[in-house]
């Protein structure tokens, strides 16, 4: 690995919520921590700010599609612990498929070498 910051990649559109929602699929977390997870599974490209983490928090809340309360974090301090419902397993299987088929769709178009030379 090399001391190199690696650029910092933008959100699409939709990508936070799906993003949210698988990593909330192990078990419940605190906001801090799915940040910190999203960070670490892309190698540091992505970086969820607060200012986006909380807002789309609030949303997959209103939709039904995450719960949270307020438990004790391993550092012994109050934190909203958010944890997928019924209806965010789901979705997370939907938009986990059409993000699959998304990329798949982008790699073919950006890669037509790989698909000329079969």
């Amino acid at each position: 690995m090399n001391n190199r910051t690696p650029p910092r990649i933008e959100f699409l559109q939709g990508t936070l919520d799906v993003l949210i929602l698988r990593t909330l699929r192990p078990g419940p977390q605190h906001g801090h921590a799915i940040a910190k997870h999203i960070q670490r599974t892309s190698e540091d490209l992505l970086q969820v700010e607060t200012g986006s983490l909380y807002p789309a928090l609030h949303r997959l809340e209103a939709r039904g599609w995450v719960a949270a309360s307020w438990e004790i974090s391993d550092k012994g301090k109050r934190a909203r612990f958010y944890h997928l419902t019924p209806s965010g397993r789901k979705q997370l299987a939907t938009q986990q498929s059409q993000w699959e088929a998304f990329s798949r769709a982008m790699g073919l178009i950006l890669n037509p070498a790989e698909q000329e030379a079969k």
